[in-house]
C-alpha cells in the first residue's frame, strides 16, 4: 500500500513497488491525461512532475516515489509555469494531433518553472527526448518563448529563422 500526493490530494493505492507509475495514474487513479508512448522512456508522452522535476513515469516504479509531490497535465495549469505554458500553447496553436502534448507542456512547464527566460539550448535541453510525430517543434519553441516573454509575436521570428 502506497500513499501518494497525486494533484494536491493523497491517493491511497495497493499496488506492486515495482507497479510503474504511470500505470498507477492511468489505470489505477482514474488520470489519463499522461500518455503512455513507448515505454522506454524515449519519447515523453509520458512525461510528469516529481517534486517538480519533470520525469518519464513509464519507466518509474512507484515504490520510488515516496512522498514526492505528483503533478500530472490534469493540475499543472494551476501552477504559474504550467498556466503560462498552457495558455501559450493556445495562443501559438501547437497541437496538431495532440497526443505528445501533455508530455511536452509538462516539460516545458519544469523548464520555465526553473529556467524562466531560457535560451534556445536551455530549450533543447529540457525539451529532448520529447517526440511529436506532427513534427510542431518550431511552434512548441515559439510557445515556451511566449510563455516565458510574453511577447506573441515570438512565432513570427522563429518561423522566419526557420525558412
Amino acid at each position: 500500500m502506497f500513499v501518494l500526493q497525486v494533484n494536491g490530494e493523497s491517493r491511497s493505492v495497493d499496488v506492486p513497488a515495482d507497479m510503474p507509475l504511470l500505470w498507477v495514474l492511468r489505470d489505477i487513479v482514474g488520470l489519463t491525461g499522461t500518455k503512455f508512448g513507448c515505454g522506454i522512456a524515449q519519447c515523453g508522452a509520458c512525461t510528469v512532475h516529481l517534486d517538480g522535476q519533470a520525469v518519464r513515469s513509464c519507466v518509474l516504479p512507484v515504490g520510488s516515489v515516496g512522498t514526492k509531490a505528483i503533478t500530472t497535465i490534469e493540475a499543472v495549469g494551476k501552477t504559474p509555469s504550467g498556466q503560462k505554458i498552457q495558455e501559450a500553447w493556445l495562443d501559438v496553436d501547437v497541437v496538431q494531433c495532440g497526443y505528445c502534448q501533455s508530455g511536452q507542456i509538462m516539460s516545458a512547464a519544469a523548464l520555465i518553472a526553473r529556467t524562466p527566460n531560457p535560451t534556445d539550448a536551455d530549450i533543447d535541453a529540457a525539451m529532448a527526448g520529447n517526440l511529436c510525430r506532427c513534427a510542431t517543434y518550431v511552434r512548441i519553441r515559439a510557445a515556451i518563448k511566449q510563455a516565458a516573454t510574453g511577447k506573441a509575436e515570438v512565432l513570427q521570428t522563429i518561423a522566419a529563422g526557420a525558412a
